[in-house]
């Protein structure tokens, strides 16, 4: 009780020194966690993340960007898909489902995607998930100019059942490239936390046939999403006849193995950031040996003092140690919510850009390691001052100052 009061009577002395380094290493804590966070739930949920299909069909070019342009609905396409080389992957054996989307064109930046009625009927997006319309709703039917918005977009637009707009040519919103088309929303997703939940579904004809598109690619698609039959070793064949045998069309699979490809090549920024984190919190660590360091002069009598009344020199550095631990520890508290202030700010920008939804929430062995690791650091940053206080003569400093 006595080596607390101690830590305690210090601490609250120095309270302003105190509060400065703790949040130091709040910063350092916070960052370093959601740093760490957030890679690991972003690999996680987008390598998760394949809409319910095994492969992409597309054009002839970067397997990335097919996957990034058809299922995250990012990027460009790179290239249509004539109707005959849908209708080919249709109707191969080893295809379970083949549901072909187009696009080109936005509504204030929410890009359109035409598709068929299956893709909403037979797909699971995720194991026994379905995609279904808010009560009130319906889907839209293939022979006329309906919609059935993303959660999403219908929140941010303010689009519900009933309202009626004009899509706009190309994938980044221009107010002079608006189209003379009018649709009718007929419906509004549930939310699926999938990147779906971004996108304004219409008729495949409707993309491929509104005014200003050019005709002769009215039959065209842009990608066609790929369910297949049986294991890996049907997608592997797949893969050798289009894309090793063939020089038109790209099977971009398996679909996770393509994302992490994405990640791969963005691992040197993490790395980055990781460093940063690690900096940062070893100039609070030397934040908290230099602010206790500085104080040792000033409480030289009063360690003479304790000394004199019968504490032992253990005491004395036990004392201060626990002193930079405290510190530490405070700072901690601190970082969950410096943590929690990042992680929401990431994810509502991840979820604006891209659909996926992160969780601040989740737990993280990083929650763990980090706190403790600071801490750790903490307690040894006060071992210089600690060697001062335990080498204080206490004859010296006892003797009468005036």
């Amino acid at each position: 009780m006595t080596l607390w009061l101690v830590v305690f009577r210090s601490l609250r002395q120095h309270a302003l020194s105190t509060l400065i380094t703790a949040f130091s290493i709040s910063l350092a804590c916070g960052l370093l966690m959601s740093v760490w966070v957030v890679k690991e739930q972003s690999r996680a949920t987008f390598t998760g993340v394949n809409g319910g299909f095994d492969a992409v069909l597309g054009a002839r070019g970067s397997k990335l960007q097919l996957v990034l342009n058809s299922i995250f609905h990012l990027e460009a396409s790179p290239g249509n898909v004539s109707a005959t080389d849908y209708l080919d992957i249709k109707n191969n054996p080893n295809v379970a489902l083949a549901i072909p989307i187009a696009a080109g064109d936005n509504y204030h930046g929410y890009r359109l995607v035409g598709t068929i009625p299956e893709f909403f009927e037979k797909v699971e997006f995720a194991p026994g998930k379905h995609y279904e319309v808010e009560p009130g709703g319906n889907l839209f039917d293939p022979t006329r100019r309906e919609a059935v918005v993303g959660s999403f977009v219908a929140q941010k637009m303010g689009l519900k059942p009933g309202d009626t707009f004009h899509p706009y040519h190309g994938l980044i919103f221009n107010e002079q490239d608006q189209h003379a088309e009018t649709y009718v929303v007929v419906g509004v997703l549930k939310p699926s936390n999938t990147p779906s939940d971004r996108v304004i579904w219409i008729p495949l004809e409707g993309i491929q046939k509104m005014k200003g598109h050019d005709p002769k690619t009215a039959t065209d698609v842009s990608a066609v999403l790929v369910k297949l039959k049986g294991g890996g070793a049907v997608g592997f064949r797949m893969d050798m006849m289009y894309n090793k045998q063939g020089n038109r069309l790209t099977f971009a699979w398996p679909i996770a193995m393509t994302i992490a490809e994405l990640f791969d090549k963005i691992g040197w920024f993490d790395k980055v950031l990781a460093l940063v984190s690690y900096l940062v919190a070893l100039v609070a660590t030397a934040s908290i040996l230099a602010s206790i360091y500085n104080s040792m002069n000033e409480r030289r009598r009063e360690i003479a003092i304790l000394r004199a009344l019968g504490a032992r020199r253990r005491i004395i550095v036990s004392a201060i140690l626990l002193e930079a631990a405290a510190i530490s520890a405070l700072g901690m508290v601190v970082g969950f919510l410096v943590y929690l202030g990042i992680m929401t700010g990431a994810a509502k920008v991840i979820r604006a850009q891209t659909g996926i939804v992160l969780d601040p929430y989740q737990f993280n062995a990083v929650m763990l390691w980090a706190p403790a690791a600071l801490i750790s650091l903490g307690a040894l940053a006060g071992i210089v001052p600690a060697i001062k206080a335990y080498q204080t003569d206490v004859a010296s400093y006892l003797a009468p100052t005036s």
